[in-house]
C-alpha cells in the first residue's frame, strides 16, 4: 500500500498510484470494474480487481465500499454541461476521495482539469453518447483510415495531458499497436487484451441481465437470482394476502396474549367506564 494524502489532506492508503500505473504500463496486466455503491466497491475489493470506476455522484459510498483502491470518478456528460461544472464536479470528486476523474469530453476539457493537475481519464473509440457519428453502435477502427484517425485522437489527447484512457470496442490488432505507442494508460472496454487495463462493467460480469454487450462475457448469473427474488416476493405477499383475508394470519404465537385474571379485571374495569 502506498500513502497519499487525498484533496481532502486526508491521510490514506492505495493500492495504486498514478505515478504506479504509469510505471506498471506495458509491464503487467490490471483488471478494472465499475461500482456505485458501497457493496459494489466492496465486492470489487474483496475479488482483487485492482482498479474502480463508477459515477462521481457516488464517490462516497465507494470510497466507504473501498477505501484502499484506486478509483476513478466518471462526471456524466450530460449533467455537468459547461466546463465550471465539469470542474466542479471534479473537485468535489476529488475532494471525496477519488483518485482520477473520468470524462468523454473533448481535449479542450480534458486540458482544463489536467491544468489542475487532476489526474484525467478520457475516453476513445466506441463513445455510446455520440455513436450517431460512426453509424450506430459498432467497433472503431475497421479500416486503415479510421485506425489512423482514431490514433490522432490519442495524440490529442496526450497532448491535451490525459493521464488513461478508456478504450471501448476498437478493434483488438489496432488496440494493440496504439497501446504500444501512447503514454496513455489503456482501459481496454471491448477492445482485446492488447490494453494495459481489461475493464468490464460490473454488472456484465456477475450476469446481471438476461444479455450482455458481445464484448462482455458474464461470470456470474445474478439475473437468475434476481427473477428468483422478484418471484419470491409475489409469491410471499400473495401469500399474506390470502393468510390475513381468510383470517390464518394472525395466529396465537404471533399475537400478544394478557393474562386471564388480568384480562378479566380489564373488562369488569371498561364495564364500569360504560
Amino acid at each position: 500500500m502506498k500513502r497519499i494524502y487525498d484533496w481532502d489532506a486526508k491521510f490514506s492508503l492505495r493500492n495504486y498510484t498514478a505515478a504506479d500505473l504509469r510505471e506498471l504500463k506495458g509491464v503487467r496486466k490490471l483488471t478494472q470494474t465499475t461500482a456505485n455503491s458501497e457493496e459494489e466497491a466492496a465486492a470489487a475489493a474483496d475479488a482483487g480487481i485492482d482498479l474502480i470506476m463508477g459515477n462521481a455522484a457516488h464517490a462516497e459510498a465507494v470510497r466507504r465500499g473501498a477505501p484502499n483502491h484506486f478509483y476513478t470518478a466518471a462526471i456524466p456528460m450530460p449533467d455537468h454541461p459547461t466546463e465550471k461544472d465539469v470542474l466542479d464536479a471534479a473537485f468535489l470528486a476529488m475532494k471525496q476521495g477519488a483518485d482520477s476523474v473520468y470524462t468523454a469530453r473533448g481535449p479542450h476539457i480534458v486540458e482544463f482539469l489536467a491544468k489542475e493537475q487532476i489526474p484525467v481519464m478520457c475516453h476513445l473509440g466506441l463513445v455510446p453518447r455520440r455513436s450517431t457519428w460512426n453509424g450506430g453502435l459498432r467497433a472503431i477502427g475497421k479500416t486503415a483510415e479510421e485506425a489512423m484517425a482514431l490514433w490522432q485522437s490519442f495524440k490529442d489527447m496526450e497532448n491535451a495531458g490525459a493521464f488513461s484512457v478508456e478504450a471501448e470496442v476498437i478493434c483488438d490488432r489496432v488496440m494493440t499497436e496504439i497501446s504500444k505507442r501512447t503514454t496513455l494508460i489503456t482501459s481496454s472496454l471491448g477492445s482485446g487484451s492488447g490494453g494495459d487495463i481489461i475493464y468490464l462493467f460490473q454488472n456484465d460480469i456477475c450476469g446481471e441481465q438476461p444479455d450482455s454487450p458481445r464484448h462482455a462475457r458474464a461470470f456470474g448469473n445474478l439475473h437468475a437470482l434476481h427473477e428468483q427474488i422478484r418471484a419470491e416476493r409475489r409469491a410471499s405477499l400473495t401469500a399474506f394476502h390470502h393468510a390475513a383475508t381468510k383470517g390464518s394470519y394472525p395466529s396465537g404465537p404471533e399475537t400478544a396474549q394478557i393474562a386471564d385474571d388480568e384480562f378479566e379485571r380489564f373488562a369488569s374495569l371498561m364495564e364500569n367506564e360504560t
